[in-house]
């Protein structure tokens, strides 16, 4: 799992770099975001402006991060691809995570 990770005032941006978060690539995500929240990094904007497909291993990760940042933690999802879009509102799970077209929205949101 390749990522970038910078930090914007209290939160961290983590851009994934993969094309695809699959069952290949979800426990190597989870384990990495995971290590991002044991290191003190709450608040997380995950951008996924490079990624292509997701599917429900990708998903199930994100949900066990969320879950796992719980308490003051919070996790915003932002640049998703039309296609991964479409599977967060098939799976209802646009609902779950707070959603954002720019990472500059999320970044502000989860200052605030």
């Amino acid at each position: 799992m390749q990522v970038e990770d910078r930090k914007e005032g209290d939160v961290l941006v983590v851009k994934v770099l993969n094309k695809r978060l699959d069952a290949q690539a979800a426990n190597d995500f989870k384990e990495k975001m995971t290590e991002y929240i044991n290191n003190g990094s709450p608040l997380i904007v995950l951008n996924m402006s490079d990624v292509d497909f997701v599917d429900s291993s990708g998903l199930g990760a994100m949900v066990s991060v969320l879950k796992l940042s719980g308490g003051d933690g919070q996790l915003a999802v932002c640049g998703t691809t039309e296609r991964v879009a479409r599977m967060f509102k098939l799976t209802r799970m646009n609902k779950v995570f707070s959603m954002f077209e720019e990472e500059s929205e999320a970044i502000d949101a989860l200052s605030q």
